[in-house]
Formats: C-alpha cells, structure tokens, sequence
C-alpha cells in the first residue's frame, strides 16, 4: 500500500519499497518500508592540508632555509590484513595528499583539495602471498571536482611511498555520505526542492532546512543520450546522482525525477512522461 500526505510532485511514500527504472545505476539501494533506514556513504571528511611554515625575516635578514615537512606519526598500527587503524587511515591520507594535489584539486564543496572516498587495506602482491613480512599497504579513492577524475593511490605504511597512483575520467564508484549531504543541500536551496520541502512539512509539520533532518540513500546517474534534459547530458562525466531521502523515523520522498550535478552544483528535472 502506498500513502500520500498531500498530491505535490514529491509524493511522500510509505510502505513498499520505490522501483527504480531509467538510467539511474543503482549502487545496491533497497529501499525499505517506514521502519528503519540506514543511510549510503562512508564516512565524510576533507583530506587533511598540508603543514606548511614559513620564517619571516627583516629587511636585512639572511635567506631563511625552506621548511621541510614532517612526515605524518605511524600512530597505532595494524598487522597484516587487519583493517587500518584510524592513526593509519589518518596517515595514509596524509602521504597519499601531496602538495600538488591538494593544490590543483577540489572536493565537493568547491573548496581545496580532492574529496575522499575510501581507505582500504590493500592486499599483498603476487609475490608477497606467502610473505610473513609483507609490506602493508592502503588503497585510498579520491574524487577530484575540478578535473572530474578519480584518483587511487597505493599506499605503503612501512615506507611511508605512495607506490602508484592511477588516474580515471569518467569513472563514478559509490557516494560518500559527504558528497549524499552536498547533494540534499543542493536540492533544498534550489526552487525544484519545493516539492520535497512541502512533502516534508506534511509529514512533520516542520520546515525543511537542513540535510540533517533526513535519512539519505543515492544512486548515481548516468546519462543517456537523448533520454533526459540536455542540461543532464554530462552526467557520467560529471558526477550525478538521485536522491532516496527518507523522514527521520518517517516516510520516504519520492524525489526520483531530480537528478543533482554534483560537479556543475546544479539540479534538473528528468522527463516524467
């Protein structure tokens, strides 16, 4: 059974889960009944900026010698395959962020440096098998806003090298919960968000305001040629998505015709004929 609150092209649904169809490529979103949702997306966080000095000298002072950075701590340390300590995670950040790419990238919020996706550990190479004393190494994802790339380094904690980096356009691995947070703040400020606003009020009597006042799943969205506004035409090339939000021990909103441009910061309307 489904139940509307009010008829507005949101449509706030409750009970069986919304069938997703179209281009969108589900990225495992189930959407359950009003009871319990859990929220897509790991954990968010801005890589961490460079530590930087500088010495000023008076006029007549000497050359100052450059400052040199400190490598990150080591911190608590895993062995194996154990899953990375939040010290390693840290530090792994810290190496795999260099000052070239903090400088050249930016994260979804349009600020400076990519955005991370995931840290995990990697597995041992083929010669390393059976190795007691393998290196352990990390695999962190970033997705650079500016370049619409994604970014995979290797990193080895025992050397503290980042020991290979690939770069990928067109690529569009799950979101994270930062980049699901940007999207809905996106939706709400935009005059297309009306309907999810008004959706919202009926099902709570309260104004929607904030991200935080919702359960959020997303799909990424791919576009098709032809199938969708031309103003979702780059959406694969840039990083799109659909919304599932669902009322905080509420119902779900039926927001599957808005698709959010991440990386243009834009909302647009897919054709519901």
């Amino acid at each position: 059974m489904r139940k509307t609150v009010h008829r507005h092209l949101g449509k706030v649904v409750a009970g069986a889960a919304i069938a997703v169809a179209g281009t969108a490529v589900m990225v495992g979103i189930t959407l359950p009944g009003t009871a319990g949702a859990r929220e897509t997306g790991g954990t968010s966080g801005s890589p961490t900026s460079e530590q930087a000095a500088q010495q000023q000298g008076g006029p007549a002072a000497a050359p100052q010698a450059g400052v040199v950075e400190e490598a990150p701590a080591e911190g608590t340390k895993g062995k194996g395959l154990d899953p990375l300590t939040d010290d390693e995670t840290e530090r792994v950040e810290q190496l795999a962020v260099n000052r070239q790419l903090l400088n050249s990238s930016e994260n979804v919020e349009g600020a400076r440096g990519p955005q991370r996706l995931t840290v995990d550990i990697a597995e041992p190479e083929a010669g390393e098998l059976d190795a007691t004393n393998a290196p352990r190494r990390a695999v962190v994802t970033f997705y650079d806003y500016k370049s619409d790339e994604l970014v995979t380094k290797t990193v080895n904690l025992d050397t503290g090298k980042v020991e290979q980096t690939t770069t990928q356009h067109g690529v569009q691995p799950p979101l994270s919960r930062a980049e699901n947070v940007e999207a809905a703040q996106l939706l709400i400020a935009d005059p297309l968000g009306a309907d999810l606003k008004a959706d919202y009020k009926d099902a709570t009597g309260k104004e929607l305001t904030s991200p935080d006042q919702l359960q959020l799943n997303a799909a990424i969205y791919r576009a098709t040629p032809g199938a969708q506004s031309a103003a979702l035409d780059k959406c694969g090339e840039h990083r799109c998505l659909r919304l599932f939000p669902k009322v905080k021990n509420g119902p779900w909103i039926d927001a599957r015709h808005l698709v959010v441009d991440l990386s243009a910061r834009k909302v647009a309307e897919l054709d519901r004929g």
